[in-house]
């Protein structure tokens, strides 16, 4: 069904048409007996496809990652449609507006979207309050975090901390952004001496409380081998949880859509990322000898490009614009191929 809508869809502006759905749906949803109907098409239940990692309890592999709900409006329509986790964000200390529209551009002839948002989001006390009054229902809630853009990287730790505390109590996981592209001088911060201030400093007041949440640091595609094994010493020094590989790329190479679409600002989504994405992913596994948790993330678009990223050393998976070009149907059908995958493992 959703091969025959997405055309009509994709006459409108991008962004447009992500508020239209996000809303469409809370419409939805109020109906009596839709829930339960979206529910039954949508979901796949087995705890076979549960997975402990992180200290938290994931009733399956397949989460959404951050940006397709910023300001956390729409989780409990979004869980609907069987994703194990839910990531917000990214959320800043204060409200933003993100760039000048238009921001966001589809590539349909490559699968692919550019965006340069730039943290727009309500800000995280908004944010806080919001994810406060959500029902879970064994949901993982993640919280990705940044810095305000009129923040100047000096002090880009103090809007992480702003972050980290007022979201403590309503998510399971935090994950540090400093790599997107459409913040200025943020992927500064991805150097080895800011990154590893920023992060002991999350991690000394993680320990002050009674319990402690996941930290994790999500990465560029864009970083070479060496980076790379900076980001493996960083994340054994500071002992953070895992990375989350990884963000949208600089790189437009290789694009086969019209110029005026390529050339366009911003960070690339979508299937042109798949491959560096699983080579990342399979770097930071076996250079670190799987010593940390990886959430793989980028180009997964059926269900054997998610085994790709299980098998090149991902614990768990997101999706973003693969759920855009493929619509919701693409959750169960990547778990069901998981599912398969485990039955048809010899037994020992």
């Amino acid at each position: 069904m959703y091969k025959h809508i997405k055309p009509l869809l994709f006459k409108f502006d991008p962004e447009q048409i992500h508020d239209l759905i996000t809303k469409g749906l809370k419409q939805i949803n109020a109906i009596g007996g839709v829930k339960h109907l979206i529910r039954k098409k949508f979901q796949l239940n087995d705890p076979r496809l549960e997975r402990r990692l992180l200290g938290l309890h994931f009733k399956n592999p397949v989460g959404l990652a951050a940006g397709f709900d910023k300001n956390a409006t729409s989780i409990a329509e979004l869980a609907q449609f069987g994703f194990g986790f839910i990531e917000i964000g990214t959320v800043t200390p204060l409200p933003q507006p993100g760039n000048e529209k238009p921001r966001l551009f589809r590539l349909p002839s490559d699968q692919a979207l550019i965006n340069r948002m730039g943290f727009n989001n309500q800000g995280v006390d908004v944010v806080a309050d919001r994810l406060s009054h959500i029902k879970r229902n064994g949901l993982i809630i993640g919280g990705n975090i940044g810095k305000n853009k009129s923040t100047p990287n000096e002090q880009a730790v103090n809007d992480y901390l702003i972050c980290f505390n007022r979201l403590f109590d309503v998510v399971d996981y935090f994950v540090v952004n400093v790599s997107s592209p459409n913040t200025p001088n943020l992927r500064d911060l991805q150097e080895k001496e800011p990154l590893k201030h920023l992060l002991h400093t999350l991690q000394s007041h993680n320990k002050k409380n009674s319990i402690s949440r996941p930290i994790l640091l999500k990465i560029a595609p864009d970083l070479n081998h060496s980076q790379l094994d900076d980001i493996i010493e960083i994340v054994q020094e500071t002992k953070i949880a895992g990375i989350i590989a990884t963000n949208t790329t600089l790189s437009h190479q290789g694009l086969t859509s019209p110029n005026d679409l390529t050339t366009q600002m911003g960070g690339l989504s979508g299937l042109p990322l798949k491959n560096r994405s699983t080579e990342v992913i399979r770097y930071l596994s076996q250079q670190s000898n799987h010593a940390f948790t990886i959430i793989g993330v980028g180009g997964i678009h059926s269900p054997e490009d998610a085994l790709e990223k299980l098998e090149a050393g991902a614990s768990l998976i997101q999706l973003y614009t693969g759920f855009i070009y493929e619509g919701p149907g693409l959750v169960k059908r990547i778990l069901k191929k998981i599912l398969n995958n485990i039955l048809e493992q010899p037994s020992n």
